[in-house]
């Protein structure tokens, strides 16, 4: 009966892996926001084989003018060819990047071009590094997590399909920013969490406290967006997408979905942690009272909260590192650090992220002590652990 049960259930998992692998494989081949590409022809991979550094001029910090390079094409219909290309400097150290001989670039090739044509050396060709290092991280979490981090893996690539090839192009399409992602937040959540933990009273009081918490972040973001006086300009790239073409764009609302959206993933960390704690619980003591599992939840979202909140906090900081220590290094008082908006907008972001994070834990344990002490909680249970073996 056991064995039964087993095969059941990996031939359950294997049917939602493959169902998953179906949805993000027609999720990315959506078009919902078409562009013509500026120009006409193709980028493809090509090795630095010659450079020239005379009309290279290096200012204090920056370079200027332009570097003479002889690459050649590694793909596509010039395979083979040798082309001139230029690497143009823009003084911005952010974006300059300097070749040597040896290493492989992403070139632009007009669609007229012939062998004569000089270029455009892009930048550095990085699509092979990305491929290995996501397959690293593939073969690591499934190694340590079974069908549990087979799961986790679809539900991650499920996630990038979903904002790449939804939210992104939604928004640009002038859609409200804030309901879009509050949207991708409630398909995601439900997703990641009921693959992960099925469709259990675990999983179903986890996803409860999710929304919840994460209604809660959208509600102070908006309100605190408002009092703080943020225009969502702060964001990277913001203003040059309103000159792109999109002046109709509110990147206040854009600025007010990213809070929520970017701590989404720490919210459902936090109402799984209460969640599988709760059902460990009503499983060890099957009399536990609501009262009681209400209580047990929330001495174990307390435990958790500290530590997530903090979370939250050094993965923003770490983001704005260089911009903390060129204040101090210009001797920038308190008073002027605070109300700086890029300082400001973090602080709105970190609080009323960890305001969702600190809202969780009660949201997860009042759901989970309502789910789990329904009539047919406890059947569900032990039905679902015999299933697991």
């Amino acid at each position: 009966m056991q064995k039964s049960l087993k095969f059941s259930n990996k031939t359950k998992d294997a049917i939602i892996i493959c169902v998953f692998v179906f949805l993000c494989a027609t999720i990315f081949s959506l078009d919902i926001f078409h562009v013509s590409p500026a120009q006409k022809g193709e980028k493809v991979k090509a090795e630095v084989v010659e450079v020239d550094n005379s009309s290279l001029m290096i200012v204090e910090l920056v370079a200027q003018g332009e570097q003479r390079l002889k690459v050649k094409i590694l793909q596509g219909k010039f395979d083979g060819k040798i082309f001139d290309a230029v690497n143009l400097q823009r003084s911005q150290m952010e974006l300059d990047k300097i070749f040597k001989v040896g290493d492989t670039a992403i070139v632009s090739i007009p669609e007229d071009a012939d062998e004569n044509t000089t270029i455009n050396a892009q930048d550095h060709y990085r699509i092979g590094w990305t491929i290995t290092l996501f397959a690293l991280f593939s073969i690591l979490l499934v190694a340590f997590g079974g069908m549990v981090g087979a799961k986790s893996l679809i539900s991650f690539v499920f996630s990038c399909a979903i904002i790449w090839k939804i939210v992104v192009p939604l928004c640009l399409l002038g859609y409200n920013a804030i309901l879009i992602c509050f949207i991708a937040v409630m398909v995601l959540s439900a997703t990641i969490i009921f693959l992960v933990a099925s469709f259990t009273q675990k999983g179903f009081s986890a996803f409860c406290g999710t929304i919840l918490g994460v209604g809660a972040s959208c509600a102070m973001g908006w309100l605190f967006t408002y009092l703080f006086k943020i225009n969502g300009a702060v964001m990277p790239y913001s203003q040059a997408l309103l000159y792109a073409g999109y002046p109709n764009l509110s990147i206040s609302d854009l600025y007010i979905g990213a809070i929520f959206l970017s701590s989404s993933g720490a919210v459902m960390d936090l109402a799984m942690d209460v969640s599988a704690g709760m059902e460990e619980l009503k499983l060890r003591n099957p009399q536990i009272t609501s009262r009681q599992l209400l209580e047990s939840g929330w001495r174990i979202g307390r435990s958790v909260v500290g530590t997530m909140s903090t979370t939250l906090l050094l993965a923003y900081t770490g983001g704005y590192l260089t911009l903390m220590m060129t204040f101090l290094a210009n001797g920038v008082e308190p008073i002027d650090f605070i109300n700086n908006p890029h300082v400001a907008s973090e602080l709105v972001k970190t609080l009323v992220g960890s305001f969702g994070l600190v809202l969780v834990a009660p949201f997860t344990a009042i759901a989970g002590s309502i789910i789990f002490s329904s009539k047919k909680a406890l059947t569900n249970n032990i039905k679902n652990r015999l299933l697991k073996g």
